[in-house]
């Protein structure tokens, strides 16, 4: 089975960014929404592929709907957990962090961050409530 562009082109891009190059493999498939890119990495690798908050994995997409472009494709980037399952990309850092320290420390130890965020979120919507709009 031969590669096409797409495949290249991310393979090139995902394999100069992970430790474990040889474990890096690209699956494609077209449906009716376009082309399908299933990245699959080592599982140490994972975090390097997807970033801080996403920020990497959306780099590649924005990447691909530019070569999806030039070649009247769309294209859409899906990335396996090499355990079973699909992380999601994006989420929001606070909501995370809340839930991190809670599985870490316990249900009572995040009362203060918890106020913590909750104190500064309302700061900000009273100042945005000052505003003359």
């Amino acid at each position: 089975m031969s590669t096409t562009i797409d495949q290249q082109f991310v393979e090139y891009i995902v394999k100069s960014l992970v430790s474990n190059p040889d474990a890096v493999k690209i699956e494609r498939r077209i449906d009716e929404k376009g082309v399908l890119l299933e990245l699959t990495v080592d599982g140490e690798d994972l975090g390097r592929v997807i970033g801080k908050r996403g920020a990497t994995a959306q780099s590649l997409r924005t990447l691909l709907r530019a070569l999806g472009t030039k070649n009247d494709a769309r294209y859409n980037l899906k990335i396996i957990d090499p355990e079973g399952g699909v992380r999601p990309v994006a989420s929001s850092a606070q909501g995370s962090a809340v839930q991190d320290d809670k599985q870490e420390d316990g249900e009572g130890a995040t009362s203060k961050k918890e106020s913590d965020v909750v104190t500064n979120t309302r700061k900000e919507l009273e100042d945005l409530d000052d505003l003359d709009i």
